[in-house]
């Protein structure tokens, strides 16, 4: 059969087509690349399914028609064949034809259009009707069979994949390539950047193009920000529940096309617009010295658990595609708590990830991933595994192995807390690091060592494995959890608006709201929450390793106490832009902080400290640690729970490894004075070994940070509570 119409309400309305439509001419096509991919003369169409029985292409025209063509050719179980009249914005799907047995692992399910796991971009929405689902929606916990399969079409209540044009002219652009020791990471969404901005157009608020408007480079350039991460921008799905809240899902961790740019991100809603328009958006922020690095959702797909809806990989081949559990193949591995696990011990699910990396790189020009929940792809079997088949391939890859590569290191599953255990290729999100400034600035006991190997680049983690510093992706805030001003301001979080009785999210964050719950008048409350923020920004910009700040903390951005704001898309999560100016003391100390990170390489050394003179001449090492009485440390010291007070000598002229151009770096060096306990300590300041004068280059008890008091060594310095010092020597 050749054109068929599908009503919304109509049942299994798919009948085999006996002929090929006379208005196409099929050709066999190849088997690579997957996906669909346009050449300027016509379209070749490849999808993989070893348990098919028959593959379907569907052409959809603008009235929502169906040209359904049989896929004859078959190679190592890729279905293929080239349309030579197909061309970019044309819609289409798949019907995979093969068996529905769930307790083997099988769905397959031929009413289902299904989306090409391969597409560039897709068109439409989801309408979470039965037409989604290949089990009986109203009979309960019933365990579906092939007997009992609605057969309801998903044909208009799906989205369709789109074929899009691949050509761009991407003119001189290169990727800046900027060393891990000179780069500051700004974590932020696509839409909750920018839609609230002044400056943008409103038709490019919330939008790709957005995000490369001159607004927004200026300010990511006046902190020096050198990478932006990107929270997902893989088409994903908005949560059927959520909607039915009035909520949406913010984040986008719902991700089902691993290749198209979210296309509600693009300012032009015609289909395969998003392709192009974020092309431009990574060009244009490359012309700014800017880099791109991608939130990458690989170890779960939107699909969700048994009971989730059939749009994609489910329908294609379930147990090639996902973790089934071993005794009970009907169910579903989920090491991430969102239903599913993508099964990285299957060759064609590890090839699905790589050949999207590689797309990205080659294709989008984007300069790295972080990966949500990294652990889970390292389950070969049960245990995480750093040597498993996804890291191998990493390694080898020529070019994915050659961009930045950031692991969340822990999933959900049984010991999926891998800080410290990645491989020696990879960077990793320190939440050691997180959890110990956190600590130290509350005013937690025994914090003291922990916080000097967080300081100096957690090499107790990453030196082993032959890693520097910049492995070390040191960061206090992120997406989830608290914004930096809640932090200082909520002991507890308050997710009432997420409407799940504010069960979601993390309940020990390790905050404290400095003496009252939330919003408060009262100045000295104020004061000091203000003095903290300022704390953990120069601590986290002034520690070795590479700093990631979190949009909108350099603004003092408030979600109202709320840690989980995944389903809030809405003022709550967006950058609130009209505190630039109420908090404009914060922005600056945030652009004094970076601009002293940016000018002194001692803060940003490629390698470890050693801790001992450079040279037999030298009489002062590297680094130094002294207690605030002026003595060096002892074990004792060390060991000293209820001390709160420590002070660190960097040594700018003993910094041993050399430049990118191979030329000796020499610094000013530095004294760091922190100050956790609540009252006024009176500090010794090493004597004229270390310096002849120092002058204060940063106070984080003042709002501005602007002094220039000059101190004489062996001298007695007055370090107020719960605040930090940084002197520079003057000669």
């Amino acid at each position: 059969m050749g054109t068929t119409r599908n009503p919304a309400s109509e049942v299994e309305a798919v009948r085999d087509p006996a002929e090929k439509p006379a208005s196409h001419n099929v050709w066999p096509g190849t088997s690579a690349p997957l996906g669909a991919s346009y050449d300027g003369g016509g379209t070749n169409f490849a999808l993989f399914s070893e348990i098919a029985e028959r593959v379907d292409l569907c052409l959809i025209d603008d009235n929502g028609e169906q040209t359904c063509i049989p896929l004859e050719e078959v190679d190592g179980y890729v279905w293929h064949a080239y349309l030579p009249t197909v061309s970019p914005g044309q819609h289409y799907g798949f019907r995979v034809h093969g068996p529905f047995d769930p307790p083997a692992g099988h769905r397959c399910d031929s009413s289902k259009l299904l989306l090409d796991p391969y597409g560039r971009a897709f068109a439409g929405d989801f309408d979470f009707g039965q037409a989604l689902f290949s089990y009986d929606m109203g009979a309960g916990d019933t365990p579906p069979v092939a007997e009992t399969l609605p057969r309801v079409d998903s044909l208009g209540h799906t989205m369709t994949s789109v074929v899009i044009n691949p050509y761009f002219d991407w003119a001189t652009d290169r990727p800046p390539k900027t060393p891990y020791n000179e780069t500051i990471i700004y974590e932020t969404h696509v839409k909750g950047m920018t839609q609230t901005h002044p400056d943008i157009p409103e038709e490019l608020r919330g939008t790709y193009a957005g995000l490369a408007h001159p607004a927004v480079i200026d300010h990511l350039q006046s902190l020096h920000v050198t990478a932006v991460e990107l929270m997902p921008v893989h088409q994903f799905m908005h949560d059927d529940r959520l909607l039915r809240m009035g909520l949406r899902n913010y984040w986008g961790y719902n991700t089902f096309g691993f290749f198209a740019p979210h296309s509600q991100y693009a300012a032009s809603r015609q289909p395969g617009a998003a392709v192009a328009e974020f092309k431009t958006m990574v060009r244009t922020l490359h012309e700014a010295g800017i880099e791109v690095i991608l939130d990458v959702v690989y170890n779960h797909t939107a699909e969700g658990n048994h009971l989730g809806p059939t749009i994609s990989f489910r329908g294609i081949d379930n147990a090639a595609y996902y973790r089934l559990v071993d005794d009970d193949r009907s169910m579903y591995m989920d090491y991430t708590g969102t239903g599913n696990s993508l099964n990285a011990r299957n060759p064609h699910a590890l090839q699905l990830i790589m050949d999207s990396l590689r797309y990205w790189v080659t294709e989008m020009h984007v300069d790295g991933f972080r990966f949500d929940l990294a652990s889970t792809l390292a389950r070969e079997f049960y245990d995480v595994d750093r040597l498993s088949a996804f890291f191998d391939l990493i390694q080898q890859d020529p070019v994915v192995s050659q961009v930045k590569l950031i692991a969340e290191p822990w999933d959900v599953g049984e010991g999926g807390y891998q800080v410290g255990n990645f491989p020696g290729l990879w960077t990793e999100w320190n939440g050691k690091y997180r959890d110990t400034v956190r600590d130290y600035w509350r005013g937690e006991p025994e914090t003291l060592g922990e916080f000097a190997s967080r300081l100096t680049g957690s090499s107790d983690l990453y030196e082993a494995t032959g890693r520097r510093p910049g492995a070390s992706i040191n960061f206090v805030i992120a997406h989830d959890g608290f914004t930096l001003r809640d932090l200082v301001s909520y002991n507890e979080k308050h997710n009432e608006a997420n409407g799940d009785d504010n069960s979601d999210g993390e309940s020990h964050n390790r905050s404290w709201n400095c003496g009252v719950e939330g919003p408060t008048d009262d100045p000295e409350i104020l004061e000091l929450r203000a003095r903290q923020t300022r704390n953990i920004l120069a601590t986290l910009l002034l520690s070795q390793g590479t700093p990631m700040i979190a949009h909108g903390d350099e603004l003092g951005r408030t979600q109202q106490g709320n840690n989980n704001t995944y389903c809030q898309d809405s003022e709550l999560s967006w950058m609130d832009w009209s505190l630039a100016e109420q908090n404009a003391d914060l922005l600056a100390f945030t652009r004094q902080v970076t601009q002293l990170r940016k000018e002194h390489p001692v803060f940003r050394r490629r390698r470890f400290f050693e801790g001992r003179p450079v040279r037999h001449a030298d009489e002062i090492g590297d680094i130094a640690w002294f207690t605030s009485a002026g003595q060096e440390m002892s074990q004792d010291d060390w060991d000293n729970g209820f001390d709160k007070c420590i002070m660190v000598f960097l040594n700018g002229g003993a910094i041993r490894e050399p430049d990118m151009r191979g030329q000796r770096v020499v610094d000013d060096s530095f004294l760091l004075c922190f100050n956790a306990h609540e009252e006024t300590v009176e500090f010794a300041v090493p004597g004229e070994d270390y310096a002849q004068e120092w002058t204060v280059e940063l106070d984080t008890a003042e709002p501005t940070s602007a002094t220039e008091q000059a101190v004489q060594p062996a001298g007695e310095l007055s370090v107020p509570g719960r605040s930090l010092l940084v002197l520079r020597k003057v000669r």
